[in-house]
């Protein structure tokens, strides 16, 4: 017997998730990693600086510059709201923390926006699972919601999304907009204003972040699917007729944005054709299988289940808009400099398709998921373990040593916030194994669960336990403070030769008051940058400035500031 879709899903299946428990691992994911964390290299420092430039005056809103420095990818929204909060915050609170909140809620966005967009595209009735002869088959709006559960459980658990979520960078703006994006075109056959609303908000906020093409890409590829997929029993005329009037304000939004693109020149895109060797293919490959697991699986076992509908000859929005959101992606990946930020983007549909592998899962597959997540998560977690007690205590001295060599001049501390935190964490990860293995076989989320607790584990796990340590590795805090001593608390530099990531650090950490080097400062010192090899740069006047001490990262040689002295 062939049915028209291959999801057969009982109500007993689409049993609700705990909305406590779905809502605390979303508030655990995003709330790790925004505390007690200095802004790290290089992206996200380099993004404070910018930010702190416009909130104090110091650049151009439309153009953004620090010390005459414009940031690497164009955008401008990422940057106004890192300013606005810090001019809306108390001048107490740490600016690295100030500056996370509004990107705090960017990942709240996303994870909300994916939710709903997969609701959305489960609800269409072609997703819908086969209505059973005497009747018990899933409700529309349970099973949607099931499905929705799923795909946010299988956004979170994408090993990509962790650290790059964290950070206060304009890949995370696009992120939670194009997310906003995803669930308008979703939703516009279901709701009348909120989708607008949504695709107008997520298309101008990808635009000022610096992804005016990705998004007119994603636009076209939602215009097309919402203008072909077409509902059983609906004539062309009536789907026209009804879908025409949405379809005629979407090239409105696309102008509007087109036109503030452009005028703030934002409308660049810098290709960089791949190199065709073994190595780059090796990369990207590389690329794909760690960032989007265990989502990309999960997607293929969907394209490939549901392949009757994919390739018939209408179009389905639960598969084709997904899909399109993913291929464009995947494809503008190994174009960009940035190819893991960009990658970013395709998370919320890829794990919107991943979901709708859920309900055509086998027993023998939904188990071999389980195992491998539960070996590989739970021996993640223990590693991080041992390490901390190793950096506490000295024992084991492999792991301690490794610490030594690897970060020298490293000094563990101990905070018992950070310990309870993550001592709630691994009992929780314990239940949540212990339910998992009980009898709850029914829920077609389950499969999800214990993927994406597992990365929330592991990264709160980092984010608590190794804080002190990635702080110390990651942080130019420890370079630049370097030069307080010599310096003094009160002291000026000038900003010589530096570049925009030291500008920022050095602002932001050292308390070294920073001068533009115009020939008119009367500073005792100047910051400059090195040559390759260590030493003074030619651009230097020798006759003015001796080379006093070079600053080194205490991690990364590679990462120094010369601190030179007026003779």
């Amino acid at each position: 017997m062939k049915h028209p879709t291959p999801a057969i899903v009982s109500q007993a299946a689409v049993r609700r998730l705990p909305r406590w428990a779905l809502l605390l691992l979303c508030l655990s994911y995003v709330c790790a990693g925004f505390f007690g964390r200095d802004a790290w290299r290089s992206a996200d420092i380099t993004a404070l600086g910018f930010m702190g430039a416009l909130a104090q005056g110091a650049s151009s809103w439309w153009s953004p510059s620090l010390w005459g420095w414009s940031p690497e990818h164009p955008a401008v929204l990422p940057y106004w709201l890192g300013a606005w909060a810090l001019q809306l915050a108390p001048a107490a609170w740490a600016a690295d923390f100030v500056v996370r909140i509004p990107f705090g809620l960017l990942l709240g966005l996303a994870l909300l926006a994916t939710w709903y967009g997969t609701y959305y595209l489960a609800r269409s009735p072609a997703a819908q699972p086969v209505a059973f002869a005497f009747g018990g088959e899933a409700q529309p709006t349970d099973y949607a919601r099931a499905m929705a559960d799923g795909g946010v459980l299988a956004f979170i658990a994408c090993l990509g999304l962790a650290q790059l979520s964290h950070e206060t960078t304009p890949a995370l703006a696009q992120l939670g907009f194009a997310a906003l994006l995803f669930y308008g075109i979703a939703a516009l056959p279901y709701r009348s204003k909120a989708p607008h609303v949504a695709i107008f908000a997520g298309l101008l906020g990808m635009g000022l972040s610096g992804a005016p093409t990705m998004a007119m890409l994603y636009l076209l590829g939602g215009a097309l699917v919402h203008w072909l997929d077409r509902e059983p029993g609906e004539t062309i005329q009536t789907t026209r007729s009804a879908r025409i009037k949405a379809l005629l304000a979407l090239p409105a939004y696309a102008a509007v944005v087109c036109t503030a693109a452009y005028h703030l020149d934002l409308w660049r895109w810098k290709v960089e054709a791949p190199a065709l060797s073994w190595g780059t293919v090796d990369g990207f490959a590389q690329l794909l299988i760690w960032f989007t697991w265990p989502a990309w699986p999960l997607a293929l076992w969907t394209l490939w289940r549901w392949r009757w509908q994919l390739w018939s000859r209408g179009v389905h929005r639960h598969l084709a808009w997904p899909l399109w959101f993913v291929l464009v992606t995947v494809l503008a990946t190994p174009l960009g400099s940035d190819s893991d930020r960009t990658l970013l983007l395709a998370l919320p549909a890829l794990a919107t398709l991943a979901a709708f592998a859920l309900p055509t899962l086998k027993r023998q597959v939904a188990a071999l998921i389980d195992w491998f997540t539960l070996l590989f998560f739970s021996g993640c977690g223990f590693t991080i373990w041992v390490v901390w007690i190793a950096m506490q205590t000295g024992v084991p001295s492999q792991p301690a040593a490794n610490v030594a060599r690897l970060a020298p001049g490293f000094q563990a501390s101990f905070s018992l916030l950070a310990f309870s935190v993550a001592i709630v964490a691994t009992l929780a990860w314990a239940w949540l194994v212990k339910w998992r293995v009980g009898r709850h076989r029914a829920a077609i989320w389950k499969s999800l669960v214990l993927p994406a607790g597992g990365a929330a584990l592991c990264w709160l796990l980092l984010m608590t336990l190794w804080m002190p340590l990635l702080n110390y590795a990651q942080s130019y805090r420890n370079l630049v403070q370097q030069a307080t001593p010599w310096v003094g608390p009160e002291g000026c530099a000038e900003t010589g030769s530096l570049r925009a990531v030291h500008l920022s650090a050095f602002q932001w950490y050292s308390g070294i008051r920073l001068v533009a080097a115009d020939g008119e400062s009367t500073c005792e010192w100047q910051l400059s940058e090195p040559t390759e090899n260590m030493g003074i740069r030619p651009s230097v006047d020798a006759g003015r400035w001796a080379p006093h001490t070079l600053l080194r990262h205490p991690v990364d040689r590679a990462e120094a500031v010369w601190l030179l002295r007026r003779r």
